[in-house]
Parts: structure tokens; sequence; C-alpha cells
């Protein structure tokens, strides 16, 4: 089993790398005391987990010696156990807390020493380290993926498609808004209306003569918005493509965007209004 301590300086991003690891797919726990690390393994890899990660910082002062004995019980029962600390220089630390307004959690009212006594309280931590990240210049999402290269994981990108009626109303969960009224619309169409844009000839009628400029900008703004969350650091992109009725068009356009960027991202596909008539 597959078990990866994160500590370090509040504020340095603690939160954010666990976080990053539980939509890897990891087990986590915040703060336990390290003596109690071996039997919650043992707990976990008996359930079939694989991989986990454990929280340590400041606020379990009382049990920070524990660390060093607990990492070398987990390597001799073993787990592959790793140790990652995260520090930032002190006046990122400063302002970070400043725009956050939270309290130090050590709480002294003077907060550049509370910084400086929490870096010498957690050294021998630091110096059990495997790594050692700085995270001055980093921000949440490419923490993430800093801390996903240096274990080797993949961080998964979905990109989700949404079709859907304007009539019904657009969907909350949506990163962009695509409106494809001004394509062909089949509902016109006595032949095709009772049919969807899962049907080909309905496609075919979408994406009829003068319609592939526009489909290709479409193709581009959605390939370059993701692409774009991806960077940042994000896990996934939704994007709405809407008509009037969420049947013909937004349908057909979801569809055939799908395929085009499926080389590109792993897509889902949702239909939201397919269904529905009138």
């Amino acid at each position: 089993m597959r078990l990866v301590v994160i500590s370090g300086l509040s504020g340095a991003g603690k939160s954010t790398a666990l976080k990053s690891l539980e939509d890897l797919g990891y087990y986590t726990a915040d703060n336990l005391p390290p003596a109690l690390w071996g039997a919650l393994g043992d707990r976990l890899g008996g359930a079939g987990v694989e991989r986990a990660a454990f929280g340590l910082d400041v606020r379990a002062r009382p049990f920070l010696e524990e660390a060093g004995p607990a990492l070398e019980a987990l390597r001799t029962g073993g787990h592959a156990a790793q140790l990652v600390f995260l520090e930032a220089r002190a006046e990122v630390l400063l302002a970070r807390y400043n725009l956050t307004r939270r309290a130090h959690p050590l709480g002294s009212g003077h907060l550049m020493r509370e910084i400086d006594a929490e870096r010498r309280i957690l050294a021998p931590l630091r110096g059990l380290a495997d790594w050692v990240l700085d995270t001055s210049e980093t921000g949440p999402g490419e923490l993430a993926d800093r801390l996903a290269r240096l274990l080797g994981e993949e961080r998964p990108f979905l990109l989700r498609l949404i079709s859907f009626g304007f009539k019904w109303g657009p969907p909350q969960v949506a990163d962009l808004l695509l409106d494809v009224r001004a394509l062909p619309n089949p509902h016109w169409q006595d032949a095709l209306r009772p049919r969807t844009g899962l049907d080909p000839e309905v496609a075919a009628y979408v994406f009829g003569e003068g319609a592939e400029p526009y489909y290709r900008a479409l193709l581009e703004t959605t390939r370059m918005a993701a692409a774009a969350a991806r960077a940042a650091g994000r896990n996934g992109y939704t994007v709405a493509v809407g008509c009037t009725g969420g049947r013909h068009r937004s349908v057909a356009v979801a569809e055939r965007l799908a395929r085009d960027l499926g080389s590109d991202f792993a897509v889902l596909v949702e239909h939201r209004d397919v269904e529905k008539d009138g």
C-alpha cells in the first residue's frame, strides 16, 4: 500500500495538497497521531484501499516526535511510505494569512513570530522528508500538478458536454455556454421533427450547407477553453450546448464535439432535455 504523509508550514498548501490527492483517489486523514498510522494503514489495506495520504502539521504538536518511528514502522511493515514537506517564504505566508484573515495555529498574536516558531518546531519533521517543496511562487492548481508529477500520478481531466434547451433554462453547472440556435433547425422538417440529434439524418441536416464555419468556431472555442482549464490545474470543465428545445441541434453538436475532442480529453456527454417534448 502506498502512504503519503503531507506536512509543512501553515499556509504553504497542505490542505490543497491533501484535497488534490483525494481527487486522485487517495483515502485522506488529517492530523491523525502518527502512532496510529500503522493501524489505519493496515485497516485500509485490508479493505482493498491501495493509496492513502495523511496530513500532519503543528496542530498535532504533542505527537510530532512519533512521526519518525511511525514512518519507519510503516516501511518495515511493507508499506511504501513517503513524506512531503511544504514550505514558503515568511513574507509569502504572511501575505496569505493577511488575505484569508485566518488565525495561525500557534495563536500568540504576532504572526511573524508564529511563523518563525512553527518553522523551528517542524524542522525535525522537515529533516525526515523525502521531498521538500517551496510553494512561494505556486498557485493551488500548479501545486496539485507538481505533487502529482512528484508522486508519478496522472491527474485526470474530464470535459463534460451537456446539451440542453434554452426554453428549459441553461444548466447551472456550466463553465461555458454555446448557443447553436443559428444552425439549421430540424424542428421545421416534418420527417425530422420526431427524431433527435442522435439520428444521422438529423445531424446531417444540422451540419448542412453553411454550418461548417460556425461549428469550427465552436469547436476551437471549446478546445481552447478546456485546455486552459486543464493548464490551470482544474480536474474538469463543463460546456453546455443549447438550442431552443434541446432535442436536435444541441444534441448533434454535443455529439460531434465529443468525437472531435476525444483525442484531446476524456469526454462525458449528457443530453439533458432530449426526451422532453414541447
